[in-house]
């Protein structure tokens, strides 16, 4: 049974859910609108102030459907009303990032620098204080295409385990190694 299918989602004030006959969702609020399209098994329905997804029989695929149309139609309504951040550290000699336009260049450490073109829904800002790693802050209100963005930028520098240097996430624990000279003694 999907414990987090069943539980209805509480619309704040300024959202507004509307489901069209093609089993379309779209959720408009003051940050903008999101729309997903639902499997025609689950059915999503408006009861007062909540947003109620149910589904047909007990079958393993309709369990699965339930639980992940009911987290995506969530997340829609929560990018709309507050949207989604997600801070990125360059950590690393030189490491630096700076935005132009919708394309973000970051120099890490290859002979060239890196040109990401952003998504026109992501919005970044690029911060590089003194004494301080250069921080990347993407804001967005759909969760998914965020989280791919900063996926992106992550892997073009992984963190490796014995500097620590690398792109991450801020407050992001990175497991460190000893290194050769660990063993000599």
């Amino acid at each position: 049974m999907s414990r987090i299918g069943k539980l209805p989602i509480p619309l704040p004030a300024g959202v507004q859910v509307s489901v069209a006959d093609d089993n379309t969702v779209t959720v408009k609020g003051p940050k903008g609108t999101l729309t997903q399209a639902v499997d025609r098994d689950i059915s999503v329905a408006l009861e007062g102030s909540d947003v109620v997804v149910s589904r047909p029989t007990e079958q393993k695929r309709h369990k699965a459907m339930h639980g992940l149309y009911r987290s995506l139609i969530n997340n829609m309504i929560t990018g709309v009303n507050t949207g989604f951040e997600h801070k990125l550290e360059l950590v690393g000699v030189g490491y630096k990032a700076t935005l132009t336009g919708s394309a973000l260049e970051l120099s890490l450490g290859y002979s060239h620098n890196v040109f990401l073109a952003l998504p026109k829904e992501v919005s970044a800002t690029a911060v590089t204080e003194k004494g301080k790693n250069p921080i990347v802050t993407l804001t967005s209100i759909d969760k998914q295409l965020i989280g791919q963005v900063a996926a992106k930028i992550r892997s073009l520098r992984k963190v490796e385990p014995y500097k620590g240097k690398g792109v991450r996430f801020v407050g992001e624990v990175v497991r460190r190694k000893a290194g050769k000279t660990a063993a000599k003694k």
